[in-house]
């Protein structure tokens, strides 16, 4: 159990910047992340990683010369967010573009996709490369769907080392690639790990069984069997992995990694019989490291990950590095870097707004004051959903989402912002607070939908309408998923295409989104009945049968709350166009 933390929310941040503290050699602590501190050569390509804590020393303690440039941080087991990805990149960027890795984590791909896109439209190249080494979350035939795990180190190392030898962006893109494509990996867990101030694990394993396939977010097994001998453990982690290996492979580079509370001796052990499995099959092991690289908090267990090396990958793997966890062949000369990191402390404004805009600004505040009272309500209800498939966490993360927007869109109704920038205040925040998939999905959802409204004049219901289909189709574009995959879209586009039949049909949205709350509110029930196709939940499909989806629940739960802010506004409300409605000012 996670046992040394003063205030749990604060758990990840402050560990980093102890980090940093330790290690002023490698890193400088920026807001939401570490960068180098040493210099980089102008016009080099940056390297930049990232994803949820508690993973150490995945990602930070990657930070060095012929290694990674910077890393983003997000909380406990959550996707960093969207701001804090592209505010990292900003610092790291030194004019060779950029490319972005992290495992393949439906909250990665969103938060880093939609960060890059920011980017380009600043001008800065930026690439993507999602590490996809677990076997056990698909087949061969999706490789694309499986998630990353301690191929994380292999595919940045590689990535780094290229980089470092100053290849422009399309070459070092194209070997992070290659990397990623010739990695896998495979684990197996004894015990489960515990969020700091939960009072008990994500999952448990029964005594003499350990849990197979497991993923790094306190995500169970996808079965388990009965503990055996290291000799037997060793067999059973190669031959998951070597029916994987290209023809003519020779060579592999070997990484035993411990989960957090695996002790180097007993890798040690299990090291000897891996090795000589490897050998028997004809491979020549390549600099092969065992300890702690990619962890889950406090769970025992190990993973095995090989990357199948040919002439090219091989360079990579060997180049010299030097970084808090992984130090190989020769120093590389560095000077202390001197650009300054310090963010712009710039006061938030917002454009002009009129009355009636300000009033909209104010409207918004009051939805996500109740916004805010059903999601803390259903926090542990949400939680206990997630954790069937899932990590737990749903309900932690749309409640510190929502406490977040709500004080962004006090603030920016209190600034005079009218309705489009008081709710695009709110998203950003959401997502920046809540991290992980739902953040990026809520930020997304909520800025899409912002687009559709105006600073001026009364909240028009036919933008409102219009902006629910903006908002659906963001999440779609981006995030992937579509009806049937058992996510939340499954209660959006039926709330969505409800609630344009019904505001065509009578003309009041006030009745349609009373109608389009109820068609969400079934569709999320409905979602018992699904098997996962996207995120976490999807390795473990078949526990998450006969359970809804916790975002689909959570999204139907706003819908409904929100239904019942138009019936109090009846009472004291006033017609300011023929178009329009603006509730009485807070």
């Amino acid at each position: 159990m996670t046992k040394i933390f003063d205030a749990p929310e604060e758990f990840a941040a402050t560990a980093l910047a102890g980090f940093a503290a330790l290690h002023p050699h490698f890193v400088r602590l920026i807001k939401g992340g570490v960068v180098r501190s040493t210099s980089v050569p102008k016009g080099k390509v940056s390297v930049v990683v990232g994803g949820g804590s508690g993973h150490y020393p995945a990602f930070a303690g990657y930070v060095g010369p012929g290694f990674v440039d910077a890393v983003v941080a997000g909380d406990v087991f959550a996707s960093p967010s969207t701001a804090a990805v592209a505010r990292v990149c900003r610092k790291a960027h030194h004019g060779g573009g950029i490319l972005l890795s992290f495992g393949n984590y439906a909250g990665d791909v969103l938060n880093f996709g939609v960060a890059a896109e920011r980017l380009r439209a600043e001008g800065i190249d930026v690439r993507i490369v999602a590490v996809t080494d677990d076997v056990a979350s698909a087949p061969t035939e999706t490789v694309s769907k499986r998630r990353g795990v301690a191929g994380d180190l292999v595919v940045f190392k590689i990535a780094g080392a290229a980089a470092e030898a100053g290849l422009p962006l399309d070459e070092v893109e194209r070997i992070a690639r290659h990397a990623n494509a010739r990695t896998v990996s495979f684990g197996v867990a004894f015990d489960g790990c515990t969020l700091p101030g939960s009072a008990g694990p994500l999952f448990t394993v029964p005594n003499g069984k350990m849990a197979l396939g497991l993923g790094i977010h306190g995500e169970p097994g996808i079965s388990e069997e009965a503990i055996v001998s290291a000799s037997e453990l060793a067999t059973l982690l190669t031959e998951k992995l070597l029916p994987e290996r290209p023809k003519d492979t020779r060579k592999v580079g070997v990484i035993l990694n411990g989960l957090g509370a695996t002790k180097y001796e007993e890798l040690f052990v299990l090291w000897s019989s891996i090795a000589g499995r490897l050998q028997q099959a004809g491979l020549e092991i390549v600099a092969p490291e065992a300890g702690e690289f990619v962890t889950s908090l406090d769970m025992q267990g190990c993973s095995l990950t090989l990357v199948f090396l040919d002439d090219e990958l091989e360079q990579h793997w060997i180049a010299p590095c030097s970084s808090p966890v992984l130090r190989r062949g020769a120093t590389i000369p560095t000077t202390p870097a001197i650009d300054n990191l310090a963010d712009e402390d710039m006061l938030t404004t917002y454009p002009p707004a009129d009355g009636e805009g300000q009033r909209g600004g104010a409207c918004i505040v009051r939805i996500f004051s109740e916004t805010s009272l059903v999601l803390h309500e259903a926090e542990e209800q949400l939680g206990r959903i997630d954790a069937y498939a899932g990590d737990g966490d749903h309900g932690q993360g749309m409640a510190r989402g929502v406490t977040a927007a709500l004080e962004a869109a006090r603030a920016a109704s209190a600034a005079k912002a009218g309705t489009a920038s008081v709710l695009a205040a709110a998203a950003d925040a959401w997502a920046d607070r809540a991290g992980g998939t739902s953040g990026a999905i809520w930020g997304l959802l909520l800025r899409s939908w912002s687009t559709a409204l105006s600073d001026n004049g009364p909240i028009d219901d036919r933008a409102v309408v219009a902006g629910a289909r903006q908002a659906l189709d963001g999440v779609v574009r981006l995030g992937g998923a579509k009806i049937g995959d058992k996510t939340l879209v499954d209660a959006f586009s039926p709330f969505v295409d409800t609630l344009e039949k019904s505001f065509a049909e009578s003309g009041s949205l006030s009745t349609a989104w009373r109608q389009a709350a109820s068609a969400a509110k079934l569709a999320a029930e409905a979602t018992a009945q699904l098997l996962p196709k996207l995120g976490r939940a999807r390795p473990l499909a078949e526990k998450s049968l006969g359970h809804p989806d916790p975002g689909a629940v959570s999204f139907a739960m706003i819908a409904t709350r929100v239904a019942t802010c138009f019936d109090s506004w009846k009472q004291g409300a006033t017609e300011t166009s023929e178009h329009g409605l603006s509730p009485p000012l807070a």
